[in-house]
């Protein structure tokens, strides 16, 4: 025969977490492990490892290859040679097709039920997306780090601004994908399924990168075409990030360094409130 023992509070009534000492770790190191988590699950898993570095660098072989001819043009000699032009793009490019994968990976982990076991523990929900965040930028630094060393290696990439001006072209290249993660983390709690994710992110992703000054001069484009080029958000990053590389600046250097921070600081503050608030929500 067995009992069963019931603790209650004074008032008679069930204990609460809080009650029997259950208190969970701090937000702090909650962050740390989550983030530790999905970096392990990145570095631990040649495949993935392989192809997320093998993909920047695949990019990079074909719009230079594709794109090389551009050199030819008047105003293109400044550059000394078109991967000069383009790799700094290629930066913010890639960072921004990263970020995807923010959202995929949170889609990944509700469906296979890892989400759902983190609601039953005491873990701050924020915690979680934040936690994704940081590991995928991370995991993005890694990608741009190893395309920066095959562009010098292999492409004679030679930047003008030398290594401080390629860090800082890295950093806001990282700034512009950790804020645009926050945006495809948001799509990821609305979304709900892989395949809707991958087509809205698709759907985002190819205006932005072909209707900017990725891979040619905007004053070479159609009248419309660089209208849009004009106040395509990515463009500042683009200019910033080449301007830092090259110091060949094709728009304001403040303005359009600026402009790129704030834009994603303002993706990453509406993404993320819309990411939470959806994710609290989510069954």
């Amino acid at each position: 025969m067995t009992t069963t023992v019931q603790a209650t509070t004074p008032t008679g009534e069930a204990p609460r977490r809080s009650d029997l000492g259950w208190h969970g770790s701090s937000f702090a190191t909650q962050v740390w492990v989550l983030t530790q988590r999905s970096l392990n699950t990145f570095l631990r898993d040649p495949r993935m490892l392989f192809f997320s570095l093998l993909q920047p660098l695949v990019m990079l072989l074909l719009f230079s290859q594709v794109f090389g001819g551009i050199s030819q043009l008047p105003n293109m000699h400044q550059w000394g040679s078109y991967i000069n032009y383009l790799l700094p793009s290629t930066l913010v490019t890639t960072a921004m097709t990263s970020a995807m994968s923010s959202g995929v990976g949170l889609l990944t982990e509700m469906s296979n039920g890892v989400i759902a076991r983190f609601r039953s523990m005491p873990v701050s929900l924020f915690s979680v997306l934040l936690a994704r965040s940081l590991s995928d930028t991370v995991r993005m630094a890694i990608q741009l780090v190893v395309m920066l060393i095959a562009a010098a290696l292999l492409f004679g990439f030679t930047p003008a601004g030398g290594m401080m001006g390629v860090a800082a072209a890295l950093a806001v290249s990282l700034v512009v994908g950790w804020g645009l993660g926050w945006l495809f983390l948001a799509i990821a709690t609305w979304v709900k399924k892989a395949e809707t994710m991958q087509a809205v992110a698709f759907l985002t992703m190819f205006p932005l990168m072909f209707g900017s000054s990725a891979y040619m001069p905007v004053s070479t484009m159609p009248g419309w075409v660089q209208v849009i080029a004009n106040v395509n958000p990515l463009s500042y990053a683009i200019f910033a990030s080449r301007g830092l590389a090259t110091t060949i600046w094709e728009a304001n250097p403040a303005y359009t360094l600026i402009a790129s921070l704030a834009i994603s600081g303002l993706i990453a503050l509406v993404g993320g409130v819309i990411a939470t608030r959806n994710f609290r929500r989510t069954n």
